[in-house]
């Protein structure tokens, strides 16, 4: 998806904000999120404003600039045994962005969503006033922006707490389930004795099998366990090209490959490898072809059970598309933004190729899946759900949408995802 745009980018975010309709990031987001809600518009880019403000070392509290990105962080912080709290799947994302998607990671049903542990934002405002956002005095404007997709000012810079780890490496152990149902037990079970926990799961294999796959679960290494030093992101390669539509065999041959190669003994991994293994590939959204891919995510309610989870994976079956990454994970409280994607349950993520055209049709169904569970999508990774799904889907959504008229009463804030599901004007 292209939208042209007028891209300012510099150093001073402040300065460059003004007048600007969105910022972007590192541009990782999977839909239209960053995306301008119409060609021309002018769109802040904040990947140069990137410093730290301010490290409190005994009190783990850092204070940056959102363009700083999380690889960055990492190469700062783990050497001082230090890390975010909460890590999502890629470093290349920006510390703003993080804050705007409310992004997770593997640790959800312990510590939440980044915006749980946001101290401070400095914000400017759509009426162009630049404000230190607090809470309590300001939750109200810190609950609409955590998880608000940027449609509630520019983040600036960003104050948060940040974890003590013992050492910068991590203990990983994997197992292999037969099956879906085996798969979630595994996966919950692991919740409730590691920090760190994620499951990949086949949704090309058939019959009992389908779903069958992976629990990885993980804790950072305690001093004696760890290797000396700190690791470093290593080498990666790089995609050079867009590759042809990838083949629904040659992809489930890749999956039973992978299970079999899969041991289940102990091993020690640096965290670029545990929290953002599809880094080490760059350009890897290329394997899909020009076209690109879709990822549908969703969260299904606790007390939904594990039925809609099978139900995903029928619908999979049903619709004939071919989902080729499937990653689920546990997730623990609600999110504290008005449109935060978290809440307590399943998390599952299906990429699927856009060239495919059972893809949408396969979307419009799993949506229906997900509304009937009671659950949620996640905006930062969507880009085909309608507005009418959206409200279905979304019992919050008057809620944010009232804070977002008070703060920007003009609409002046906007992006494509904007126009696609709220109304915006194109």
């Amino acid at each position: 998806m292209r939208v042209p745009a007028r891209l300012a980018q510099g150093e001073d975010l402040e300065a460059i904000t003004r007048d600007a309709v969105l910022t972007r990031g590192l541009g990782r987001a999977y839909g239209d999120a960053a995306l301008p809600p119409r060609p021309g518009a002018r769109v802040a880019g904040s990947r140069l404003a990137d410093r730290v403000l301010a490290l409190d070392e005994a009190r783990a509290v850092l204070r940056a600039e959102a363009g700083i990105s999380l690889l960055r962080l990492h190469q700062l912080l783990l050497p001082r045994r230090l890390l975010v709290p909460v890590v999502p799947g890629t470093a290349f994302v920006t510390l703003g962005g993080m804050v705007a998607a409310d992004v997770h990671g593997k640790n959800h049903h312990l510590a939440g969503s980044f915006g749980d542990h946001v101290r401070a934002l400095r914000m400017r405002l759509a009426s162009g006033e630049v404000r230190e956002v607090r809470a309590p005095e300001q939750e109200d404007l810190l609950r609409a922006t955590i998880g608000g997709m940027g449609l509630t000012g520019h983040i600036l810079e960003v104050e948060i707490d940040l974890a003590r780890i013992p050492s910068p490496w991590l203990i990983e152990e994997r197992e292999v389930f037969p099956d879906l149902e085996s798969l979630l037990a595994g996966l919950l079970a692991d919740g409730a004795r590691w920090p760190y926990t994620v499951a990949w799961a086949d949704a090309l294999a058939r019959g009992a099998a389908l779903g069958r796959g992976v629990v990885s679960r993980a804790r950072f290494a305690e001093p004696p366990e760890a290797p000396e030093g700190v690791p470093a992101r290593g080498r990666h390669t790089s995609v050079p090209l867009d590759l042809p539509w990838l083949p629904r065999f040659g992809v489930a041959l890749h999956n039973r490959l992978r299970l079999a190669a899969t041991h289940s003994g102990r091993r020690t991994v640096s965290p670029y490898a545990s929290f953002h293994p599809l880094d080490a590939a760059g350009n890897w959204n290329r394997l899909y072809g020009r076209h690109g891919f879709t990822q549908h995510q969703c969260v299904i309610p606790r007390e939904a059970g594990t039925e809609p989870v099978h139900e995903l994976f029928r619908v999979l079956a049903r619709t004939g598309a071919s989902s080729y990454l499937v990653v689920i994970k546990d997730f623990g409280r609600e999110g504290r933004g008005l449109l935060s994607f978290p809440r307590p349950g399943i998390t599952v993520c299906l990429d699927l190729p856009l060239a495919d055209p059972r893809t949408r049709p396969a979307v419009e169904a799993l949506d229906e899946v997900v509304i009937a569970a009671g659950g949620r999508i996640y905006l930062a990774k969507d880009q085909l759900t309608g507005p009418a799904p959206f409200r279905r889907l979304e019992p919050r959504l008057e809620a944010f949408l009232a804070a977002r008229r008070r703060f920007d009463p003009e609409r002046r804030l906007s992006s494509a995802l904007a126009v696609r599901l709220f109304g915006d004007p194109a």
